[in-house]
């Protein structure tokens, strides 16, 4: 049998479950309330007698269509800035891409003098053993 033991009940313990009772589900009760009489409010006022259907679609459009309009001005301010700063780049970069490349070209060049200069004592070799092979008539 193994003893169950309470949970220690502490004075920050006590303040979580007040917080939590106060700061997460009062205000989360309070906006389910407000947004269950909201939708009844609405119902009432479009669907009575002369209710104008029309007006509340078109309002609803427009609550709708808000968002979207201005996360589409967002992306067209981030586009509009994008097309500016590629054009200042291509403004600036051939001058730099150029120093780039000839500086590739110098390196490259660099590097195949001294591939060469490496390689010149083997072939060197390979070629006088070659002659000699030859001289002699060995194959």
């Amino acid at each position: 049998m193994k003893a169950i033991l309470p949970p220690p009940v502490h004075e920050s313990y006590e303040r979580h479950r007040s917080q939590l009772a106060w700061q997460i589900i009062l205000p989360m009760v309070l906006a389910a309330i407000l947004f269950i009489a909201l939708v009844v409010l609405i119902n009432i006022a479009t669907f009575r007698d002369n209710g104008d259907v029309g007006r509340w679609a078109a309002v609803s459009t427009i609550w709708i269509s808000i968002p979207i309009i201005i996360v589409s001005f967002l992306l067209l301010a981030i586009l509009v800035g994008i097309a500016y700063l590629l054009i200042r780049l291509l403004q600036i970069a051939p001058v730099y891409t150029g120093k780039a490349q000839d500086f590739a070209y110098k390196v490259a060049g660099y590097a195949r003098r001294a591939a060469d200069a490496a390689a010149r004592p083997v072939i060197l070799l390979d070629s006088i053993g070659a002659s000699i092979k030859a001289l002699l008539g060995r194959n």
